[in-house]
């Protein structure tokens, strides 16, 4: 009797029982490799909600290329939401997501259009979450893959940041000239002010460069940059001046 027990004991499992269990832990990794992911993704994202972000992976880039090439460094100074002139944060969104205080990360509307409209050079239809996503965390490029993870962090982002503090990031890490980054570098180098003393229209000048700082400037202005500012300004008054956010 002893001898059978042992010999049953020492049997390998049966087939049927093999697989069973193989799609067990199949369901297990499936289970837990999002909530890693998610975990993962969180502890990169959330500290900034309420700490300054120390670079960003635009600016490292940056800082790196200009080092090699032997250029002056980036300039850039984080300066907190109630140090600056309401008319930047309000020029910001008039000229770049217009919906941004009540979307949820992403235009439906504007990617629908950008679909489209296929052109040799396609519209942008990304909101300044999908922006301070890519500006944080990620490399530029047009792929499937950094599209994808650029989507999830939006959503990351709008899930664990106020809006505010979304505008608030986005003001301090977007290039607003060639290595100038944030609006306190932007103000200082363009027009010799701090950020809080910013007009409307200096900040429309700002707004107005953000598609492409490195061709155009606020502190020297074309033509086009100076039509597209009173653009600017006009559509900050249609929306209700510099009290527009204040709700955020």
């Amino acid at each position: 009797m002893g001898a059978k027990k042992r010999a049953a004991r020492g049997r390998r499992p049966s087939r049927p029982r093999r697989r069973r269990a193989g799609r067990r832990r199949w369901l297990r990794a499936l289970i837990w490799l999002p909530l890693l992911t998610f975990a993962v993704s969180a502890v990169l994202v959330l500290p900034w909600r309420w700490l300054p972000p120390p670079t960003t992976a635009f600016m490292l880039r940056d800082s790196i290329t200009r080092s090699q090439a032997g250029r002056p460094p980036i300039a850039q100074r984080w300066t907190p939401w109630r140090q600056i002139s309401p008319w930047v944060p309000a020029a910001v969104v008039a000229a770049e997501d217009q919906k941004f205080p009540t979307h949820h990360g992403f235009d439906l509307v504007q990617i629908a259009r950008a679909v489209e409209e296929r052109r040799d050079r396609p519209r942008g239809a990304s909101t300044i979450s999908q922006q301070v996503a890519k500006n944080l965390f990620l490399w530029p490029g047009r792929s499937l893959v950094r599209k994808g993870v650029e989507a999830y962090l939006t959503l990351l982002i709008e899930l664990m940041w106020p809006k505010r503090r979304i505008l608030e990031v986005y003001l301090n890490v977007a290039e607003f000239g060639s290595g100038v980054y944030g609006v306190s570098a932007a103000s200082d180098r363009h027009f010799g002010l701090s950020p809080a003393t910013l007009s409307l229209h200096q900040a429309s000048l700002l707004a107005a460069v953000l598609p492409s700082p490195r061709r155009m400037s606020a502190g020297a202005p074309s033509e086009y940059v100076r039509a597209r500012a009173a653009e600017i300004e006009a559509l900050v008054v249609g929306l209700g001046g510099a009290s527009y956010l204040g709700r955020l």
